[in-house]
C-alpha cells in the first residue's frame, strides 16, 4: 500500500523508538494518556480499505496493519505497563479478566502476580513466544497468574462455572467466557489476529471458527459468539487508549476493529 509522504515521515520518526529499543536502550514508556490520533490521520491510515467489504476488506486491512514494528518477548513486560496502565493509578496495571488493579512491580509467574496472557492462545497455531504473533501487543494483556492458568488455551464461548477469584468470568472443560466489560475487547483482539496473520509471513494462517476444542490448529472459536460480544461491548476509552499507545509508541499499527467495530460484520 502506498502511504502519503507526510504519514511516512511520521512513521519513520516513530520507528526511531523501536530502533532505540533494539540498540539496548530499553522500551520507552508511553505517556499516561496519549492524545487520540486526529480523525483525519486515522482515515488516512485506512484509506486503502475505504468502500470495501468481505474478503476485499480483510485483505486491505491485512496489508495496512502488517506494516508494524515488533518487540521481543522480554520487552512485552514493560510495554504492558504502559498499554494497560490503570488510569487512576500510574503505578498499576488493570488485569484483563479480573479487572483488578495490581502494582506494575508485581509481574512474574508466582501466585498473586500478573503475567502475559496471550488472548489468542499461543498453542493455537503453535507460534509460542516468537517475535510476531507471540509478541503482538494487540492480543497480549496483563492477567493474574492463577486466572491465566484457568483460561489456559481454551476457546471462547458462553457458559460454564464461575472462575474463582475472577468475578463475572465462567469456564468449563473446553471454553472460557470473560466478564461482560471485556467481552468485546476479547473479540476484537481475536479478530485482529485473524486479519494480521494470514500465513504469508512464515506464521500460521490464524482464523476464527465455530468450534471449541481446537487444540493446536491455528483456529479459535466460536466466531458467532465473538461477533455477539463485539456488538454487546463496544470499544470504551480504555481500549481506545490502549490501541493508541500501541500505535504511537510501540508497534505503529492499529487494531482496525477498535477504530471501526462495524468492520467485524462487514468481514464475517
Amino acid at each position: 500500500m502506498s502511504m502519503p509522504s507526510a504519514f511516512r515521515r511520521t512513521a519513520r520518526a516513530r520507528r526511531a523508538v523501536t530502533l532505540a529499543v533494539a540498540a539496548g536502550l530499553g522500551v520507552v514508556a508511553a505517556s499516561p494518556a496519549p492524545a487520540r490520533e486526529p480523525a483525519a490521520a486515522v482515515d488516512t491510515y485506512y484509506a486503502a480499505a475505504r468502500g470495501k467489504t468481505g474478503p476485499a476488506l480483510k485483505a486491505a486491512l491485512h496489508t495496512i496493519i502488517s506494516a508494524q514494528d515488533r518487540l521481543g518477548y522480554p520487552q512485552v513486560w514493560e510495554a504492558l505497563k504502559a498499554t494497560d496502565q490503570d488510569p487512576s493509578d500510574p503505578g498499576s496495571v488493570i488485569e484483563l479478566y479480573t479487572g483488578r488493579s495490581i502494582a506494575k512491580s508485581r509481574s512474574g509467574g508466582g501466585s498473586g502476580e500478573w503475567n502475559r496472557e496471550h488472548v489468542w492462545a499461543k498453542s493455537h497455531g503453535d507460534f509460542g513466544t516468537a517475535t510476531g504473533p507471540g509478541t503482538d501487543l494487540h492480543h497480549l494483556r496483563p492477567e493474574d497468574v492463577g486466572v491465566n492458568a484457568v483460561r489456559g488455551n481454551k476457546d471462547f464461548d458462553n457458559g460454564g462455572s464461575p472462575v474463582p477469584g475472577a468475578s463475572g468470568n465462567r469456564t468449563d472443560s473446553d471454553s472460557f467466557e470473560p466478564r461482560d466489560a471485556v467481552k468485546g475487547d476479547v473479540a476484537r483482539m481475536i479478530l485482529y489476529m485473524a486479519v494480521r496473520y494470514d500465513g504469508g509471513d512464515g506464521f500460521p494462517d490464524l482464523e476464527p471458527n465455530e468450534r471449541v476444542n481446537n487444540g493446536s490448529t491455528p483456529a479459535i472459536g466460536r466466531l458467532s459468539v465473538l461477533k455477539q460480544w463485539s456488538l454487546q461491548d463496544p470499544p470504551d476509552a480504555f481500549e481506545q487508549r490502549r490501541n493508541e499507545t500501541i500505535y504511537t509508541t510501540y508497534q505503529h499499527n492499529r487494531n482496525p476493529f477498535v477504530d471501526h467495530p462495524e468492520w467485524v460484520g462487514a468481514i464475517w
